[in-house]
């Protein structure tokens, strides 16, 4: 924790409500978000019990699955999400694209890698993607896509983003697309035709989701807080009802109360996916042996009757958006009535634990709507789009493509590590260059100053390492700051990014530090360079050491090149009907 954000926690237990850490709104917000609350059972290993999702808040779509322990209910809920997911996926494909322009990318040499190859790795769906030996350790990269971005010149002007209330909810996304992704449509464990397609898009959507900025999968308790500090624990703010009191508490009611009140899950329930004990114990588990028995009766009238499984064609999942008229002959009105009451008993019981959380998650959509989107925002929108973009069009033209992998390969997960240390440097530096009040917790730290220029050189030449003579103007900025950067460290501007600053050396003056910089970048190729582009005396600025590209990593070899210290080159992969064999169930 920075010491910006110690004392906005400080002066949050004393003023009663969360203080602002952020100034700007550091993500982006979609017209028309999926909000998604999912529900686990207990006990069960990601087991849905129920889900809440919709992109309108008067507009919810309840899906339960009466019985989660049972197989084919679990995947009709699956198909029946899937459609949900696929329908946003579509809308947000035909609101249009844009052409992209092609990068320029250096002829590979004879027999090597490509350009793009040797930086992100190999195409989604290539051999050497699915190339490390069984179903389960093959990628689809589309992480790193950019061979597919070098073929397509449009990205579309939307892309999907799903909100769910807690880390947790973006677990469950990771995991139930882990358990769709590698079924199969045919066969012993046939499931319905858009499980496999909806584990695909929810494992891009949680693989996006460890991208520093990205905004496809967002947490809604680490959206809050990032922008506000409580007065309670990291642990506790991980409550949205919680972290919600103490950001907006009703009229009256200091943050800790509110906060307190929250906790009461009888009034708040848990944010899921996993639920009360209380409640699994003495509502749940009551409904749901209800509707077993229910359905039961039913089974054994259409046994009597010599009639099929009455459940055997369409799996009883609950669907608040359609209507149920059963027409069966053999079956009496009342045990049709136990069956309806029975579900509407499971249905009653996940609503209510549902409901609190969809309005809580709005809420807080309408607080961080009302916060201005920070100026590097879209432009990390818009590497999401170029993602979807890219991964849209490979499902679409290889006929729903590749599972993505359990795990990556060697070569694939150095390059995924390295991409994310890159992001990472890059959005830190982006919420700096944003923020003011992002800014001040580095210059607290001394990785940032902000002072007066108190004299500049503007026509200043110097002979670079070639003998050339070079423009390298100096300005000198006198800060209260306490910097703690040594002589040699470049410092970049948020007022100017496209200029570097090496610190020259650092003098204590009367009231503080005068920093003497070396300036290069931004300043066109005349001699003298043009107003504007360098500080003027009297000038307010500020730099830090945050680079927006500031990370760099070593050459990393081909997937073919991988040593054999880590497993040597991956296998060829073969699809095979083994890959769809359910060893967990």
């Amino acid at each position: 924790m920075s010491v910006i954000g110690a004392y906005a926690r400080a002066l949050a237990v004393q003023t009663g409500v969360a203080q602002p850490i952020a100034s700007v709104r550091h993500l982006h917000l979609a017209a028309a978000p999926l909000v998604l609350v999912p529900l686990t059972m207990a006990g069960e290993a990601n087991a849905p019990l129920a889900a809440m999702a919709g992109t309108d808040e008067r507009d919810a779509r309840l899906l339960v699955v009466p019985q989660p322990r049972d197989r084919g209910l679990r995947f009709a809920f699956a198909g029946l999400l899937g459609d949900l997911l696929l329908e946003h996926v579509e809308r947000c494909a035909a609101v249009g694209s844009e052409p992209v322009k092609p990068p320029r990318t250096p002829r590979p040499a004879p027999g090597g890698p490509s350009a793009a190859e040797s930086a992100t790795g190999p195409a989604p769906g290539s051999t050497q993607a699915a190339a490390t030996g069984t179903a389960g350790e093959l990628r689809a990269e589309q992480d790193a896509l950019a061979a597919a971005d070098n073929t397509r010149l449009e990205r579309f002007l939307d892309a999907p983003q799903v909100l769910v209330p807690n880390r947790a909810g973006v677990d469950f996304v990771r995991l139930f697309g882990r358990s769709t992704r590698f079924r199969s449509t045919a066969g012993e464990y046939a499931v319905p035709p858009g499980v496999p397609l909806l584990g695909r898009w929810l494992t891009f959507l949680a693989q996006r989701a460890e991208h520093p900025g990205s905004a496809a999968l967002v947490a809604m308790t680490e959206a809050l807080t990032l922008h506000w500090a409580t007065g309670q624990s990291a642990l506790e703010d991980a409550n949205l009802a919680a972290l919600l009191a103490w950001i907006d508490p009703p009229a009256g009611l200091p943050g800790l109360d509110a906060a307190r009140l929250a906790e009461d899950p009888s009034v708040w329930p848990p944010a899921g996916p996993t639920t009360e004990p209380r409640f699994d114990n003495r509502v749940l588990a009551p409904a749901i042996e209800a509707y077993d028995e229910a359905v039961a009766v039913l089974r054994s009238g259409a046994g009597e009757a010599g009639a099929p499984d009455p459940f055997a064609a369409g799996p009883d999942v609950i669907d608040s958006r359609r209507a149920v008229a059963p027409r069966w002959p053999w079956a009496t009105g009342e045990d049709v009535d136990g069956w309806l009451r029975a579900r509407a008993q499971v249905e009653g019981a996940v609503r209510g634990q549902l409901e609190p959380t969809w309005r809580l998650m709005w809420r807080a959509v309408g607080r961080l709507r009302a916060l201005p989107p920070g100026a590097s925002v879209p432009r990390r929108w818009e590497r999401d789009r170029t993602q979807f973009s890219s991964y849209y069009g490979y499902l679409r033209d290889e006929g729903g493509g590749l599972p993505q992998a359990r795990r990556d390969g060697a070569v694939a997960a150095a390059r995924r590590l390295s991409m994310l240390e890159r992001e990472l440097a890059a959005y830190e530096a982006d919420r700096a260059f944003d923020d003011p009040l992002v800014l001040a917790g580095y210059r607290v730290s001394g990785e940032a100053f902000a002072g007066t220029v108190v004299a500049v050189e503007r026509d200043r030449r110097v002979a670079n390492d070639r003998g050339t003579l070079v423009t390298r103007p100096v300005v000198e900025v006198l800060t209260v700051d306490p910097v703690s950067l040594p002589v040699g460290t470049k410092v970049c501007s948020p007022a100017r990014p496209g200029q570097a600053g090496t610190i020259m050396w650092i003098a204590p003056a009367d009231g503080g530090l005068v920093v003497t910089l070396e300036l290069s970048g931004g300043m066109g190729r005349a001699r003298v360079p043009p107003p504007g582009s360098v500080p003027e005396v009297g000038e307010g600025c500020g730099y830090t050491s945050l680079l927006p590209d500031g990370a760099f990593s070593a050459a990393l070899p081909t997937p073919q090149e991988t040593p054999w210290t880590h497993g040597g080159p991956p296998v060829p992969y073969e699809p095979t009907d083994a890959d769809a064999r359910e060893a967990w169930a």
